[in-house]
């Protein structure tokens, strides 16, 4: 097994293949794209605090403090974590499995193919272009996932849920008092043929879900005491004091659309159609020799899952505070049988922190970290 101690910034380039990575730091940022391009390298732009351990044994790359474990997360909310700071950048191969724990830290994720898992304390995170099951847990940092097809999974104590184009087969999220916003490219079937699974509860937070159309699901959404708002004529919404209900089906029922809270409010909305193919992909003859068909991308992502997307729901005035308040605040219980069409921005707010050490808010990032300090040193360790 290999180690490296990082005191101050530095770039390491790691020649042994990388299958697995385990990042774990307590403030600052953690910035993780997948790419085929290039060694798994890896760059500490600004350090504060104690070092960070660095070690590789097989295709294990793991990146954290030595007293911060994977598992009691929680016994880092004393005052010790406030002393140390690291602004990590990473480049693996796509098909990494991605293990990522942060206290006080903002985390973006792109480009992966495997197993991606996140937990986090406060920090925000932002996920793009994940291709493979994403898991996700937090006490109160919010989650923002873009053009994510594999399959998400959200738990939360007080942060919330946005999901931007999404296309997996299944999306459950269980949160407290967060409020939960799913955008959804398809409700039937995802990429790779599997019905569509939507699963969202909560306690006292808002659930707004937009689907296309025409949509396909089943759906039963249900609230104690909140109010409903519905976009689908197909769908009956009962109840008229105390709990309230929509159900019916959309479509051959297909997919499954299951929503519950117990004061929160919930607003099923409809995406405006769009003449646009539903996804991208290389023609046979453009792709090299031997190579695999590149996997489906949601319409409007790029092939890293951050390109521009233009699908009607977006303004063309000046920004919203963001997707969550524009859905909410166009869900209007006495305008249940009309068609809602928030103006849902199809990208991040701009409130991830950016990968450059900065420290202030940036896009999510979705480049490799090339460019290191101009006082850092460099080097190669050949494994």
């Amino acid at each position: 097994m290999s180690v490296w101690s990082v005191a101050e910034p530095q770039k390491l380039t790691f020649d042994a293949p990388v299958t697995t990575l385990h990042v774990r730091i307590a403030n600052g940022t953690v910035n993780v794209v997948g790419t085929d391009d290039g060694s798994p390298r890896l760059q500490v732009s600004d350090i504060a605090g104690p070092p960070l351990m660095v070690s590789q044994h097989g295709g294990t790359l793991t990146v954290a403090y030595e007293d911060l474990p994977w598992k009691g997360f929680l016994k880092w909310l004393d005052r010790k974590s406030w002393q140390r700071s690291a602004v990590v950048s990473l480049a693996v191969p796509t098909g990494t499995q991605v293990e990522v724990g942060v206290v006080g830290a903002g985390a973006v994720i792109s480009g992966i193919e495997g197993r991606t898992e996140v937990r986090g304390v406060s920090g925000d995170t932002t996920l793009v272009g994940l291709s493979g099951p994403v898991r996700t847990s937090t006490v109160s940092g919010s989650v923002e996932a873009q053009c994510v097809t594999g399959d998400l999974r959200f738990h939360s104590v007080s942060g919330d849920l946005t999901v931007v184009d999404g296309a997996g087969a299944s999306v459950r999220a269980e949160s407290v008092s967060g409020s939960v916003i799913v955008d959804l490219t398809s409700a039937s079937t995802s990429p790779d043929g599997r019905a569509t699974d939507v699963d969202i509860s909560n306690v006292s937070g808002e659930i707004a879900i937009r689907l296309p159309h025409p949509a396909d699901a089943r759906v039963e959404a249900n609230t104690a005491s909140g109010t409903v708002s519905n976009a689908f004529e197909d769908l009956r919404v009962g109840g008229q004091w105390g709990a309230k209900k929509i159900t019916g089906r959309l479509g051959a029922g297909s997919g499954t659309l299951k929503a519950a809270t117990v004061s929160g409010s919930i607003a099923l909305l409809r995406r405006p159609p769009s003449e646009e193919p539903p996804f991208e992909e290389d023609p046979p003859s453009s792709r090299p020799s031997g190579s695999n068909p590149r996997r489906p991308v949601p319409q409007g992502c790029g092939p890293s899952g951050s390109g521009s997307r233009d699908n009607g729901a977006r303004s063309s005035g000046p920004r919203d505070s963001g997707p969550r308040d524009a859905a909410l605040r166009d869900a209007r219980p006495d305008e249940a049988s009309q068609q809602v069409a928030p103006s849902v921005p199809a990208a991040a707010s701009g409130d991830t922190p950016s990968a450059a050490g900065s420290g202030t808010p940036g896009p999510a990032v979705a480049d490799t970290p090339t460019d290191a300090p101009d006082d850092g040193p460099t080097d190669k360790k050949v494994l």
